[in-house]
């Protein structure tokens, strides 16, 4: 059993401590002036002050980035001397995170939105010399909201946040473009909705439980000469699809460098 304090408790910390709170046997601690929901048997303090001398073995961030510098070092006095500083805070490096602990490990959690609901994905980077406990016993926290992907440097976490991180965004994008389009066939919204939403559930359900690629399944609904092969061809006849799509991908990871 470890002792956790949390940074900040706003949508994504808060969803994060529900299901760490409820899949471990951690004690865990709030610090947010706020007044958060939080898990039964979780404390909280609003300032540093309310702590005393109670001392912990991770200190997680999940504090927007602009409010690091100035929250972190106050609280840093109550990590354990060989504790663990993790983050899930995008744009804020763990060059920048270290270098206001020297000599402590850090761990980075990047979530994406889903988490929320126990269906994310996340990247998880270890900088430095991080001990083999602390690396599974933050993946262990990580697995708690989903899926994970170990990344070997914080490039590519960066990669990984304009692909997962930021990804939701762009699915839910398509969806709405997709639900507009059926209404312009006729449906009102609720029917387009349903048809949209149903219509990709089971597409991506089929294509979890297939080991086939996903190019064969496309191809197993594509009759040659029938309305799907019409659909693709109106899709990607050129490759301007795919092109997008990498577009997409590589703008939000130049974005995500020049946050560092």
């Amino acid at each position: 059993m470890k002792k956790i304090l949390l940074l900040g408790c706003g949508n994504m910390g808060g969803a994060l401590l529900k299901a760490w709170a409820a899949n471990t046997d951690h004690l865990y601690t709030v610090a947010d002036p706020a007044e958060p929901e939080l898990p039964e048997n979780v404390a909280q303090v609003r300032s540093v002050d309310e702590l005393g001398e109670d001392m912990f073995d991770y200190l997680v961030v999940a504090l927007k980035p602009q409010l690091i510098d100035t929250v972190l070092p106050d609280y840093l006095p109550h990590l354990a001397a060989d504790g663990t500083i993790s983050s899930i805070a995008a744009g804020y490096s763990a060059a920048k995170l270290a270098a206001h602990a020297p000599g402590r490990s850090v761990i980075r959690i990047m979530p994406n939105l889903p988490a929320v609901i126990g269906k994310g994905v996340s990247g998880l980077y270890a900088h430095g010399s991080v001990t083999e406990t602390a690396s599974r016993e933050i993946e262990q926290l990580a697995l708690c909201s989903g899926e994970i992907v170990w990344v070997d440097n914080e490039d590519m976490l960066d990669r990984l946040t304009a692909v997962a991180g930021s990804g939701p965004g762009y699915v839910f994008e398509m969806l709405r473009a997709y639900v507009e389009a059926a209404e312009a066939l006729g449906f009102d919204e609720k029917d387009a909705k349903t048809l949209v939403l149903g219509t990709v559930q089971g597409a991506l359900e089929l294509a979890l439980g297939s080991d086939r690629s996903l190019e064969d399944l496309r191809n197993n609904v594509t009759s040659k000469g029938g309305t799907t092969a019409a659909g693709l061809a109106a899709l990607n006849a050129t490759g301007e699809f795919s092109d997008l799509i990498r577009d997409t991908l590589q703008a939000a990871y130049q974005r995500a460098v020049e946050l560092r």
